[in-house]
């Protein structure tokens, strides 16, 4: 029988690895559904009953539809943790709790903008469309990102990860996209930050995580 719950779009689009990756961490079978980007399946009528923004993933678990990835991985990790161990929203420490808060929306508001246009101009315009990075763009974008970096080095000098001593949903935020920045040649932009570097690597040793970036290679 097929897993009640269905991811729909693949690993290559970030949002949606965002949500596998939780679905790894608490060891939920699932079901992806591919979406067809570039026949523009995303903005089709039966997409639409899905994600009304026309947008990827999707997510479905029995008779609950659900959108907006940060919004389904919380969802997942409040409904399949198995235990304490599983807790990546520290829900039962009010303080922690509140720390994975701030740091995942500082990855909502603040190091995602930056580093976005990066992404798009290093990433996905060379895969989906063929062009080359617009350099003013990327330049620009990266004088950003060095100084959201800056307010990162400060507080990684002094956590482990990002919330405090533990992993947390706030570190297995930054992952899709910081994953896709890395295998370009502005990766080196981390090594003028050796405790951003540090954590990075530390996130990147999550089973999980190295499970679902097998799978996301955006391809021309």
């Amino acid at each position: 029988m097929a897993p009640a719950v269905k991811v729909f779009g693949s690993a290559v689009f970030a949002n949606a690895a965002r949500v596998m990756a939780c679905l790894e961490e608490v060891g939920l079978e699932y079901e992806v559904v591919e979406v067809d980007y570039m026949a523009k399946e995303h903005k089709g009528f039966e997409h639409l009953a899905r994600n009304p923004f026309g947008q990827i993933p999707a997510f479905q678990d029995g008779d609950i539809m659900l959108f907006e990835s940060r919004a389904i991985s919380k969802y997942v990790l409040r409904k399949y943790a198995k235990s304490a161990q599983y807790d990546l929203l520290r829900e039962g420490n009010p303080e922690e709790a509140a720390m994975v808060d701030v740091w995942t929306e500082v990855e909502a508001h603040h190091y995602l903008p930056a580093m976005a246009p990066i992404f798009y101009e290093c990433v996905v315009y060379p895969a989906r469309l063929g062009t080359t990075p617009d350099q003013k763009v990327v330049d620009e974008s990266l004088e950003k990102f060095k100084k959201v970096l800056d307010v990162y080095e400060a507080r990684l000098s002094k956590s482990k990860y990002l919330a405090g001593d533990f992993f947390s949903f706030a570190d297995l935020n930054h992952f899709p996209f910081t994953f896709h920045i890395m295998a370009t040649p502005h990766a080196s932009v981390f090594d003028s930050y050796p405790h951003v570097k540090a954590w990075w690597e530390r996130v990147m040793e999550r089973p999980s995580l190295k499970k679902i970036s097998a799978h996301m290679e955006i391809k021309a």
